[in-house]
């Protein structure tokens, strides 16, 4: 592996890593037994282990600096005060004033935002209670029993994510169930149809998730299923008893039909992948009842009091963002398997690919100059013993660098109780064999050992044989509560923005998916008619609409 690959290498990080590249992570292990101490961290709830990271004492002492000398801390300070942080649409993002408590004071252009979050809180709450014990109803005066939440991108992660890892804490309405809890993101009708096909008209609730009411894949899936509704209801007013939204956008949604008393708000310095906080959040308080959404967010407020007053050396979200640092710009990966061995957390590997890799994923400094570093890792992953039988074997013995993120519970909240510790024997064996690995001595004793022969040996050793030496962070959860949830998603929050002020970019706004929606649109045009324009198309977009506009339904007018 070149030691100068990517755009440069920060001195700091060269100098560390030549420093360390004689020792294996199984020499560090065996030889610094204060790792076992300054490299775990507690907080919220949360086990923080990063032992099996190729760090020594002297490095993070180094990286602490480097972090200091490029302006983290005030970074923080900034993002706490409220200053406009995201500098290219000239907002504030404070995502941490939607869990203050509510005698607490944060000023946004002179404006203490605190009693406005509440408000709408409060708004929400009564809602949830409405939905909760009865009193909205559909129609024909049936309870709800279907919350279909219509989003995408933060609108529709941050809920989805949360709304499944915390599914055994439903709290049952008064019909004696939990609400069912249903997404739909994906502009394909497919999508909406098999939630349709699930639900039942008169007892269904669609939260239409849109500041603007006007992204397109969230209107044409909320128009598609207002007609679903009206196929069925004798007449429009059915809208608003089936519809809520939440947006900014008062006319347009009076124009769809929704109650203006359901129209839930939020403001410009939420932003959407930062959003599951504010009433985007309906879902999960649907779900789990105002109070455990309130504990949500204090999970949430808990992480942020430990990032706002703890200094960088001891800081969990500053300690996350270096380890990504040092093994992105220092070790040379360019990609990060997120391993959640947890089914609750299935979709937190997709949560995580939107927050950072939309986040991160620049290429201009807020100066507008080009960066000096590789930014945003690749983010990918899947449950973990699942992915052990599909792709570790690239992890164990691959040639490429790819640091791992294990994420565990250590109390289960389901009725086979008996199965969590063998769950949680092959997170630890996968974060071992990663580390240590197996010299080729050890393979070729083992082998003898078993009775092999000597020309089994010959030929297999090599092939057994693990490298080792891949590092990785393991997070360890005492439950999966609201609280401890919270606490984790704010934590990987603010690392996501102390890497970006490492790197010296915006972690806050996300042009690079404004171009493909504005030719959608231009595409979209050339296939209203069998003699649509597509002459502005590049070559190979021309080619491809020729293909597609006999065999599409929409061309041909069906």
């Amino acid at each position: 592996m070149a030691l100068d690959r990517g755009p440069a290498m920060p001195a700091v990080l060269h100098d560390e890593r030549r420093r360390l590249e004689p020792d294996t992570l199984r020499t560090l292990l065996e030889r610094d037994p204060e790792r076992f101490t300054r490299d775990v961290q507690e907080v919220a709830g949360l086990r923080l282990d990063w032992t099996r990271q190729r760090l020594d004492g002297p490095a993070w002492e180094r990286l602490t600096e480097a972090a200091a000398e490029r302006g983290v801390a005030q970074a923080m300070e900034r993002l706490f005060r409220g200053e406009r942080v995201n500098t290219t649409e000239g907002r504030a993002a404070l995502h941490t004033a939607l869990r203050l408590p509510r005698e607490a004071e944060c000023r946004v252009d002179g404006e203490d935002v605190v009693p406005q979050v509440h408000a709408e809180l409060d708004r929400m709450a009564t809602f949830v209670q409405r939905v909760h014990d009865g009193t909205h109803v559909g129609y024909t005066g049936r309870p709800i029993r279907h919350v279909v939440n219509i989003g995408i991108g933060g609108s529709d992660l941050g809920p989805r994510m949360v709304c499944r890892a915390l599914a055994p804490h439903a709290r049952a309405t008064r019909e004696g169930a939990p609400l069912a809890l249903h997404f739909v993101s994906n502009i394909d009708g497919a999508a909406l149809s098999s939630v349709l096909r699930e639900v039942d008209p008169e007892t269904t609730l669609f939260i239409v998730a849109s500041k603007t009411f006007g992204t397109l894949e969230t209107l044409t899936n909320a128009r598609a299923a207002r007609a679903w509704l009206l196929r069925h209801a004798p007449d429009a007013g059915a809208v608003a008893r089936h519809f809520v939204a939440v947006s900014t956008a008062h006319e347009r949604v009076v124009e769809f039909g929704i109650d203006p008393e359901n129209m839930f708000g939020f403001w410009d310095w939420v932003g959407g992948r930062y959003s599951v906080w504010s009433v985007i959040g309906m879902p999960v308080a649907l779900q789990l009842g105002m109070d455990g959404f309130r504990a949500f967010l204090g999970g949430a407020h808990a992480l942020d009091e430990h990032v706002r007053t703890t200094p960088l050396r001891d800081n969990a979200a500053v300690r996350m963002a270096l380890v990504d640092w040092w093994n992105q710009n220092g070790l040379g990966a360019e990609a990060r398997a997120v391993l959640p061995y947890d089914e609750r957390l299935a979709l937190w590997p997709a949560y995580l690919q939107q927050a950072e890799m939309e986040s991160l994923g620049k290429c201009v400094r807020v100066d507008g100059e080009a960066v000096s570093e590789d930014t945003g890792a690749i983010v990918w992953g899947a449950v973990g013993t699942d992915g052990q039988h599909a792709f570790y074997q690239l992890l164990h013995q691959g040639t490429r660098l790819i640091p791992a993120e294990f994420v565990g519970v250590a109390r289960p909240e389901h009725d086979l109780p008996a199965q969590h510790p063998l769950l949680l024997a092959n997170l630890l064996a996968q974060a071992e064999a990663l580390a240590v690995g197996r010299t080729e001595t050890e393979v070729r004793a083992e082998m003898a050992s078993e009775g092999q022969t000597p020309e089994a040996i010959e030929a297999l050793a090599r092939h057994r044989t693990f490298p080792g030496n891949r590092p990785s962070t393991v997070i360890l959860l005492e439950r999966l509560d609201p609280a401890t949830l919270g606490a984790l998603i704010a934590l990987f929050e603010h690392k996501i923005y102390v890497l970006a002020s490492l790197w010296g970019i915006n972690a806050f706004d996300q042009w690079g998916v404004e171009l493909g929606k504005q030719l959608a649109g231009q595409v979209m045009q050339a296939f209203d008619a069998a003699d649509g324009d597509a002459t502005a198309r590049d070559p190979a977009t021309r080619a491809t609409l020729e293909w597609l506009r006999p065999r599409l339904p929409v061309a041909r007018g069906d």
